[in-house]
């Protein structure tokens, strides 16, 4: 129990005074215009309050997330606290404030766009791809349980409920943002929020005592914690998924103060409730093993339900019920919207993507293939995802890192949570069974070489910027 409230004050601790670190670093100036303003097109780029733009950001980046992830997570133990409070602070709200006020210090420019500027053209046009493919693999993998629960509960069909589901989807990613999201977002928001405060209540008043800290790995398949945790954990932690959302708020913003609120705010409001969520997984079943058992039987969805009904009852039924329904959905529109607006501003140089032909094309041209893919195997699907996922994130820290070397600013906030990343990536894709499959020893000792090299080009780099900013000074001198 003490450990389940030092990580919630450390997670607020980490808001208080690091968010101001990372802000004070990047710098803010209230009086420039905002995207918001200087672009205003009634589509995109409109003027929203930030209270607002921080609830469309935690439903952005959250929905399910923090939720599947963390119970996945809390089969390791409460070591999993540990990567939560970590990963928010120093990986997590870095990554997100960056993605979104690089974003808005570009016009409100896409993900790809913003890794271009700063990684290169070839850089450019590989994470347009990826970053495209992410938010379709996203998309379908959080449609496919909202429409099997909606057919289990409704007269409609699977495929049925999908086809409602993809009607929203569409409605979302081309009406202007203050119509349909601008609007149900803060009531979304408001289930996640108060469905995890419930929990979070009942747990503690509850009778169960949640697991203190230890270091020991106790998940029942012997899984180990090294990188698998940290791609388990990725909403609530540190996930690439945030840098493709981040722009559709920048675009939003009134002033550049509201960024920390806004975008690091939303990575710790996501860290509380994935703390929330594995305290809850490792402690309702009796451990792990029991929590291994509920999954296995009822998956991550069922486990869900589980823990509402019996800690809350008819409301916690209805809360489950809503949450497993609503929030992968918010997830979903989104990421179909983000990867409308990447591939319109990537079509910009040929066609107009102010055209309503144009974007309705391209978002049905998008939403074929999520529609497609949201019918085969959820685990085949959310194993990708992880993957890629946490490989983006890892591309954003390193463009967050090239900006501040080129500004001549402390890089280190985004340097060292960026060769971490580099390691758990180069781990997983050695190890993971949809990577190359080796063996752990194998993975682990590739994972160090890619990361030492990685870090010996980020030495040589932070030379050259040092080289360049003297002889500045000598020509100014």
């Amino acid at each position: 129990m003490i450990t389940f409230f030092a990580a919630l004050l450390l997670l607020f601790a980490g808001y208080a005074l690091y968010s101001k670190v990372v802000q004070k670093v990047f710098g803010v100036d209230d009086s420039r215009l905002t995207p918001a303003y200087t672009k205003t097109d009634g589509m995109d780029y409109v003027p929203m309050s930030w209270w607002r733009g921080w609830l469309i950001q935690l439903l952005n980046i959250a929905g399910l997330g923090p939720i599947f992830g963390a119970v996945a997570g809390a089969l390791y133990g409460p070591v999993a606290f540990i990567w939560i409070v970590l990963g928010s602070i120093f990986a997590g709200g870095v990554h997100d404030y960056f993605s979104g006020m690089l974003s808005l210090k570009h016009g409100g420019a896409q993900f790809p766009t913003i890794v271009g500027k700063y990684l290169g053209t070839f850089a450019k046009k590989a994470v347009s791809v990826v970053s495209i493919v992410l938010m379709l693999l996203v998309a379908a993998a959080f449609t496919a349980g909202p429409a099997q629960l909606i057919a289990s509960i409704t007269p409609l069909s699977f495929i049925a409920a999908l086809i409602a589901i993809f009607v929203y989807f569409l409605l979302a990613a081309i009406l202007p943002i203050n119509k349909i999201i601008g609007k149900v977002y803060p009531i979304f928001g408001a289930i996640l929020i108060v469905m995890a405060i419930s929990i979070a209540v009942a747990l503690l008043f509850g009778g169960k005592s949640i697991p203190n800290l230890t270091l020991a790995n106790l998940h029942p398949g012997d899984l180990p914690i090294w990188p698998l945790l940290m791609v388990t954990i990725s909403c609530g932690a540190i996930s690439g998924f945030h840098s493709t959302q981040s722009p559709i708020v920048s675009r939003t913003m009134k002033k550049e103060t509201e960024g920390r609120k806004i975008f690091y705010g939303a990575m710790i409001g996501e860290g509380v409730i994935a703390l929330i969520w594995a305290a809850a997984g490792m402690t309702f079943f009796g451990g792990t093993n029991g929590l291994q058992a509920a999954l296995a039987a009822g998956g991550p969805a069922g486990v869900v339900n589980d823990i509402s009904t019996s800690l809350l009852g008819t409301f916690g039924g209805v809360l489950a019920i809503l949450g497993v329904i609503i929030l992968p959905i918010t997830t979903g529109d989104t990421a179909l919207r983000s990867a409308r607006m990447m591939a319109t501003e990537s079509l910009s140089k040929w066609v107009n993507p102010d055209k309503k032909v144009i974007l309705i094309s391209v978002t049905l041209a998008l939403g074929l293939p999520v529609f497609l893919l949201s019918t085969i195997d959820y685990a085949f699907l959310w194993r990708y995802v992880g993957g890629s996922n946490q490989l983006v994130a890892t591309i954003m820290l390193w463009t967050a890192v090239s900006y501040l070397l080129k500004e001549g600013k402390a890089h280190y906030i985004a340097g060292i949570p960026a060769l971490f990343m580099t390691g758990v990536v180069s781990t997983y894709v050695s190890y993971a069974p949809e990577g190359f499959g080796l063996d752990y020893k194998v993975s682990l000792l590739i994972g160090l070489l890619i990361t030492l090299t990685v870090a010996t080009m980020y030495v040589r780099q932070i030379i050259r910027h040092k080289s360049i900013a003297t002889k500045r000074i000598l020509v100014n001198s």
